[in-house]
């Protein structure tokens, strides 16, 4: 199986550096809208069969353009939501929830103030993944916070503090394999 991985396009919270996690979320911002419309492009070739978005709106209507010219179904799933902040939601300051996500690999029980804990956040990232089981080809759009944390855990790649592994608006990173088994195939301009 190959999942195309996107993160989500721009959005005024990214520009204002807000930790922005919880529905509906920002919309796409003018560049957002701009980075949406090439990724078909950026795509071609590719035989995408669905398109997985998060429900949270910007992460949708990146979504969009892609089903749309590969005449494909889109489905929103909480699934692939970012990891939510809790109490941090909103915040200008990330350093204490990128220090609870970055600690998942050795304690899953941590968690943000009112917010989700390593459990949880890999219990639904899994279960929507899972859902892609019969297609060979299948987009996911989702958020940074999100893809770094599930990629670094499920697959061959193991991220650490360097700033080349930080996905920014619509890179896109290509796995292939099966569940346990995933193999990073690229990530964004690496």
């Amino acid at each position: 199986m190959r999942i195309i991985f996107i993160r989500h396009g721009r959005t005024q919270s990214n520009v204002n550096h807000l930790l922005d996690t919880d529905f509906p979320g920002a919309p796409l911002d003018e560049v957002g809208e701009e980075q949406a419309a090439s990724l078909p492009g950026r795509l071609e070739g590719e035989p995408i069969e669905i398109v997985m978005t998060s429900d949270i709106t910007r992460a949708r209507q990146t979504g969009e353009p892609i089903a749309a010219t590969f005449k494909v179904p889109l489905i929103t799933h909480p699934g692939v939501r970012e990891i939510f902040a809790g109490d941090w939601e909103m915040d200008v300051e990330w350093t204490g929830y990128q220090e609870v996500i970055t600690s998942w690999p050795k304690d899953l029980d941590r968690s943000m103030p009112n917010g989700d804990d390593g459990h949880t956040f890999f219990a639904r990232f899994d279960a929507a993944i899972a859902e892609l089981q019969d297609y060979e080809c299948a987009v996911v759009v989702s958020h940074g916070g999100a893809l770094y944390t599930w990629l670094n855990a499920r697959s061959d790649v193991k991220a650490d503090s360097d700033p080349k592994w930080r996905l920014q608006n619509t890179d896109i990173v290509i796995v292939e394999g099966e569940p346990g088994a995933w193999r990073i195939l690229s990530w964004g301009d690496l």
